[in-house]
């Protein structure tokens, strides 16, 4: 099946969503995401879960191709705390964060509890193995359909589309990085003909302990980013985007605009 030959999404879902700078996000509980994931391993076409965050978001205003996968995608669920600030100041919330890896390691639960086949594709060689380990310690009965690291080239893909192919997952996790594993997923889902895809940023490197997640008291007040930045300085490029987009959802709270722009 061709991604053109895909049913658009229904109605319900897009009416139902907040846009947030012209991107629509789900306003789902972890509970209710879970649900709706669940629901889709029942369908009938591959779908695509997002795990958004506010740099996704202004990425996704200045980037057509990128802004397309966001508006097909079967769910967008909040998973920056910025995009949480964001709803309240413009009156219609979010009802909470939902974390990407906290969602895989829910969809891991699921898996293991329906014996679907899980396959993690992405991070550097033998983190993904060692995310799965994790994930299979934590989860009894998970069955890990397989893993790939993310670094292979462009002449490598077809060996990795083809492993993907013969493991038969019904749920790819990948962590390939903004926006490279959205866009990676949206070109290849459906012909891969996986249930669920979905995009986990850096969640191998924090299940198999290279990456020390945000003590919980950072997380319930939205500073992960603060306690990356001051792990990892380095990656100060990536908080940039933070006065852009308050900036930018303070211009919306005035016109009170919606379309992307």
């Amino acid at each position: 099946m061709s991604k053109a030959s895909w049913p658009s999404p229904g109605r319900w879902r897009e009416l139902g969503r907040i846009r947030i700078l012209g991107v629509g996000i789900d306003p789902v509980t972890m509970a209710e995401a879970l649900s709706r994931v669940e629901g889709l391993l029942d369908g009938a076409r591959p779908s695509q879960v997002i795990t958004a965050n506010p740099e996704m978001v202004m990425l996704a205003r200045r980037n057509k191709p990128f802004a397309q996968v966001f508006q097909e995608a079967a769910l967008v669920v909040p998973d920056g705390y910025g995009l949480i600030w964001a709803s309240r100041f413009l009156g219609r919330p979010l009802p909470e964060r939902v974390a990407g890896i906290d969602l895989l390691d829910n969809l891991a639960a699921l898996a293991a509890r329906r014996r679907y086949g899980l396959f993690l594709l992405g991070a550097r060689e033998g983190v993904a193995a060692e995310a799965a380990a994790e994930l299979q310690r934590r989860h009894p009965g998970l069955i890990i359909a397989g893993f790939h690291h993310g670094y292979f080239t462009p002449d490598e893909e077809r060996q990795v589309l083809d492993r993907i192919r013969e493991a038969r997952p019904h749920i790819l996790a990948v962590g390939l990085g903004t926006p490279r594993q959205e866009l990676w997923l949206a070109r290849h889902q459906a012909s891969l003909q996986v249930p669920i895809g979905i995009g986990v940023g850096g969640s191998f490197d924090v299940l198999a302990g290279r990456v020390q997640r945000a003590p919980r008291w950072m997380q319930a007040r939205g500073l992960e980013w603060l306690y990356r930045l001051l792990r990892e300085p380095w990656r100060y490029r990536r908080v940039l985007f933070i006065p852009p987009f308050v900036g930018a959802v303070l211009r919306q709270k005035l016109t009170g605009r919606r379309e992307l722009s």
